[in-house]
C-alpha cells in the first residue's frame, strides 16, 4: 500500500512478521476466488480439510465433512477436482473457505466461471452459510444478480468507491 493503515482487531497490521499475517489470514478470513484454486492432487474432503491441518485444528476431516455436506457435497467427498464440475469446484473452494470459521469472507468473483443456474445455486448457498455462521461477507462482481444478494453494493469507478 501507498498509503493508510490497515487495523485488524483494533491493532495496525502494517508492521506484523510474515507468521503472524499468515496465523491472520488463516484464523480471520476465508478467501473464495473466481478460479477455485483447488489442489488437484487431493479429494474434494482433503482441500477442505487443508485450511484445518495447517491452523492445527482437531476434528479436521469431522469437520469438512459437515461443510461438504452443507454445500450439497457429501456424495463427492472422495473425488478429485478433475471428476468434479466447476460449480462443483466452487462449492469445495465455498466449503474450504469457510474451514476455520472465519469473521470474514473475502469472495472475488464466486459465480464468475459458471452459467446462471449454477451461479444462482452458489449465490444461496453463500447467502445461506454467511447467516449461519454469523460472518462478514465481501464480494467482488459484476454479476448483478449477485450484488442484489448483497446488504450494501458499492460501485468501483474511475478509481473511486461509490454506493
Amino acid at each position: 500500500a501507498s498509503g493508510g493503515d490497515i487495523l485488524i482487531n483494533g491493532e495496525s497490521a502494517k508492521n506484523w512478521r510474515d507468521a503472524k499475517r499468515s496465523d491472520c489470514r488463516n484464523q480471520t478470513f476465508g478467501f473464495v476466488y473466481q478460479n477455485h484454486h483447488l489442489m488437484r492432487e487431493f479429494t474434494a474432503l482433503e482441500n477442505v480439510m487443508m485450511p484445518m491441518l495447517i491452523g492445527n485444528r482437531k476434528a479436521a476431516q469431522e469437520h469438512a465433512l459437515e461443510l461438504l455436506e452443507k454445500v450439497g457435497l457429501g456424495a463427492r467427498v472422495q473425488h478429485y477436482p478433475a471428476e468434479l464440475s466447476g460449480g462443483e469446484q466452487q462449492r469445495v473452494a465455498l466449503a474450504r473457505a469457510l474451514a476455520n470459521k472465519p469473521k470474514v469472507l473475502l469472495a472475488d468473483e464466486p459465480t464468475g466461471n459458471l452459467d446462471p443456474k449454477t451461479a444462482e445455486n452458489v449465490s444461496k448457498i453463500l447467502d445461506d452459510l454467511v447467516v449461519e455462521e454469523k460472518m462478514a461477507c465481501i464480494v467482488v462482481t459484476h454479476n448483478i444478480e449477485l450484488a442484489k444478494h448483497c446488504d450494501k453494493i458499492y460501485k468501483m469507478s474511475e478509481g473511486k468507491l461509490t454506493k
